[in-house]
């Protein structure tokens, strides 16, 4: 047995004496937040990395969602996806607007297009897909849906970092895209989020919003919200950056061992990516199915009794909570494919600094659980 716990992700950090120099300048400066010099540095540097026009950062992820919502004036109902972290849910719900939970596709885990127009009523607004593990919706069949009902589509990107489509960046899709630079994230600020936007003019009123609706130092304009990241945070994000090339490449590696190691397991099934052009090996799911000799439950729990804590991500259903079980669409019978791989599912650990000894020791006990 590991003496050291594995688990399920570790976040990357780089040299703490590389990031003395940013806390040195932060001192100097006295500038703490509200659009710092790195704040600054860091929406130009991420545009370039990422192959975006415009990008607002935040504080996190959750309130981003949240601004992105108010930004659009999405309003009545949303169709989104239960197979999520609830944060995706929640933004909703802290704006007012009445989910409406549509099943995913059984291969990408994707919300699944050909539900979404079943769920349309003249109370929808808006669909908000989720990048579920890094890989892409079905970006152009969403579009073509939401033009013909004329609705806006938010894509909650917070595992998409990144990551490429069959036309570029998979973050210009939509009205608006929403990142997650979360500790668990592969490009991480501590905690940090932001807003891809499609122009300079919606980027001038989400930075509005964000900043309690000022525009100027007598003017409110909006009902804002106190969302902008600090210094610190974007001082890290800007030598995370330096450090991320180098971090990914090390998880594409443990994702090629994985896949080819556990392929020949019967009822081990990797998630196949979804045709991605450049991916970011954000997780590692696997499905249990009915073939392999232990339970979802059992395998996971064998794998704490080896000190490997995976996640069953995502289970439960966001359309199993309390504040969400008593909707009509998050019934599970509305949600068949969902809520049958929030049964078998388990992320297993990925990250940077994962050694192939414990690599090697995960695969050795899902391929022989006995």
């Amino acid at each position: 047995m590991n003496d050291k716990p594995i688990y399920v992700t570790q976040p990357y950090l780089p040299p703490l004496e590389e990031f003395i120099p940013y806390l040195e300048k932060i001192w100097d400066s006295k500038l703490l937040t509200n659009k710092g010099p790195f704040h600054q540095e860091l929406e130009e540097a991420l545009c370039d990395y990422l192959d975006v026009e415009h990008l607002a950062l935040f504080a996190n992820g959750t309130i981003a969602l949240v601004t992105a919502l108010q930004a659009l004036r999405i309003a009545g109902e949303v169709i989104t996806t239960p197979f999520s972290f609830v944060a995706t849910a929640h933004s909703l719900l802290w704006n007012g607007i009445k989910p409406v939970f549509v099943d995913i596709d059984p291969n990408t885990l994707n919300l699944d297009p050909t539900k979404i127009e079943a769920a349309i009523t003249p109370h929808t607004t808006a669909i908000l897909p989720v990048h579920c593990y890094g890989n892409p919706c079905d970006v152009d069949a969403i579009q073509t849906i939401a033009d013909n009902y004329n609705v806006k589509v938010i894509y909650d990107a917070a595992h998409a970092f990144g990551v490429q489509c069959h036309c570029g960046s998979v973050l210009k899709h939509g009205d608006l895209s929403v990142l997650s630079f979360h500790a668990t994230k592969v490009f991480n600020t501590f905690e940090g989020g932001a807003i891809v936007c499609p122009d300079a003019r919606t980027k001038q009123h989400i930075d509005n919003l964000k900043n309690f609706g000022f525009v100027n130092e007598t003017t409110v304009v909006a009902s804002g919200i106190n969302g902008k990241m600090s210094e610190f945070n974007a001082a890290l994000g800007l030598l995370q950056l330096k450090h991320l090339d180098r971090a990914l490449a090390r998880r594409c590696e443990i994702d090629h061992t994985y896949r080819e190691l556990l392929k020949d397991v019967p009822g081990i099934r990797c998630v196949d990516q979804a045709g991605q052009h450049a991916a970011n090996y954000a997780y590692f799911p696997i499905l249990v199915e009915a073939d392999y000799p232990l339970s979802r439950d059992a395998l996971y729990q064998k794998l704490r009794e080896n000190n490997i804590y995976g996640r069953r991500y995502f289970y439960p259903l966001i359309s199993e909570f309390p504040m969400y079980r008593g909707l009509s669409s998050a019934q599970r019978s509305n949600l068949p494919v969902a809520s049958e791989i929030a049964e078998k599912v388990i992320c297993l650990p990925i990250y940077p600094a994962l050694s192939n000894n414990d690599l090697n020791y995960i695969i050795a006990i899902i391929s022989d659980p006995q």
